[in-house]
């Protein structure tokens, strides 16, 4: 039976593989030259979660029921982080149990479910102390060797030395892990390196030259085609190693690409009035952690909104999920379930308004989650807003004197998800043809993947 080896490079644009933009990935460059070569579409929203969950299980992320890292729960200002005990639906590796399979880092899979084969959990995995592995005893043969996993990293940091020195650790942990579990026994590996996300986040503008903030440094402009020559070193090693018969998948779950900036959100909600801040009181500037908000920057939180004249209000991040105060939902929701519908078509109109700093025309998306998926479960957002076509972070704080940022809200960030990843398949035989082969959604890739395997 011939092997699968599916090698995930979180984030990895077109440009980068397929273009040959920066150093680093010359074996896997050089495979692709004699591979069936895709421009993989992610899915809405292009986020590591839902995008590899979505790919492994053919299933839209409103399929899924996942939107996003953390979810709302619904009347409230909560949140809860997803992980696997949040996917229904079955995986690749679930629907063949003939097929012996081996993960490591495949988000979320944490915390470890039963499969045919092995896993080592992802980057959501709290901490080594945690069950990471499935079988359970798989965490004792890694840990005696001295290989505790570094889960992941902090990426959004002012300390670059702090943060260049943790990536490469992590990166090495990762394939000096993976030399252990690449000599089991398996069929099918699937192998999610997230640490080239992680580089691209803070180095992208030290490596990309179109960058708006592009500054050459000697040693951070190396650190994503340093990362990249690890990885692509390691795994021209591993095909040396394999039988001459393996087919080998390059994919990643969304592209990257430089950020132009980030826009408040909720001040252009209030703005437009449909969200309205209680009055500053200067006596109670501490009353919410500790922080004040008369000018000062804060997280938007339940006690600084004015329920009764609030209509919606969102979130920030790579997109903007915006939630309507919905009378018998919301806790002091205003919003009759009759007026939903005429409310999202003017939330949508404004935001296909809004342009840049300068007055620049943006391509702004705006959707009801039943708009763009077959079926809508969990806890969706209301409307998902894309702005600038990803080029611009909306962030969800408040009390700038701009709606423009230069910064992200988070900590500081070098780059965006893009809607286009690559997926590469080189097989040795020659069974599948070679080239250029135009556009493959995500979630047609689980079935592309079970005819490779299942025709071996």
């Amino acid at each position: 039976m011939r092997k699968v080896f599916v090698l995930g490079l979180d984030s990895l644009p077109p440009k980068v593989l397929y273009e040959g933009y920066g150093e680093g990935l010359d074996f896997i460059r050089e495979m692709t030259k004699e591979s069936a070569n895709y421009l993989m579409r992610s899915c809405y929203p292009p986020i590591t979660i839902p995008a590899w969950m979505s790919m492994f299980t053919g299933k839209t992320p409103g399929e899924l029921g996942i939107y996003g890292f953390r979810h709302r729960r619904p009347g409230s200002f909560e949140s809860y982080v997803i992980n696997s005990s949040y996917i229904k639906e079955k995986a690749i590796w679930d629907e063949l149990p003939n097929v012996r399979t081996g993960l490591f880092g495949v988000p979320p899979t944490y915390p470890p479910k039963p499969i045919n084969g092995f896993m080592v959990t992802d980057f959501n995995t709290p901490s080594k102390e945690k069950s990471y592995t499935f079988p359970p005893w798989l965490k004792k043969e890694i840990s005696s060797m001295g290989l505790d996993p570094i889960f992941d990293i902090v990426y959004r940091t002012e300390d670059k030395e702090s943060g260049y020195r943790d990536l490469m650790n992590m990166v090495d942990n990762h394939l000096k892990i993976m030399d252990y579990l690449v000599k089991k026994r398996w069929d099918l590996f699937i192998y999610v390196e997230i640490g080239i996300d992680r580089a691209h986040h803070m180095f992208w503008s030290y490596f990309d030259k179109s960058h708006p903030k592009y500054e050459y440094h000697e040693k951070y402009s190396n650190a994503i085609p340093e990362v990249y020559r690890k990885v692509d070193s390691w795994f021209s090693k591993v095909n040396e190693r394999l039988p001459k018969d393996t087919v080998y998948v390059i994919v990643s779950d969304h592209g990257m690409k430089s950020v132009k900036g980030s826009f408040v959100i909720n001040q252009w909600l209030q703005e437009k009035g449909f969200l309205k801040l209680k009055r500053c009181n200067k006596a109670k500037r501490n009353a919410t952690e500790g922080k004040g908000w008369c000018g000062d920057v804060i997280d938007l939180n339940e006690e600084l909104i004015d329920w009764e004249e609030t209509q919606a209000w969102a979130w920030g991040g790579y997109y903007s999920r915006v939630f309507i105060n919905l009378q018998g939902r919301e806790k002091r929701g205003i919003v009759r379930k009759e007026d939903v519908e005429g409310l999202l078509k003017d939330l949508k109109k404004e935001v296909e308004k809004i342009k840049g700093p300068s007055g620049e025309a943006w391509e702004n998306f705006a959707f009801k989650p039943e708009e763009i998926y077959p079926e809508v479960k969990g806890d969706p957002p209301d409307l998902m807003v894309y702005l600038d076509n990803l080029n611009w972070r909306p962030i969800g704080s408040v009390g700038y004197n701009s709606l423009y940022q230069e910064k992200n809200d988070k900590g500081p960030d070098d780059s965006i998800h893009d809607w286009y990843g690559v997926f590469s398949v080189y097989d040795p035989e020659g069974t599948i043809e070679k080239g250029n082969k135009g556009v493959i959604n995500i979630n047609e890739i689980k079935d592309f993947l079970k005819e490779i395997i299942l025709s071996r």
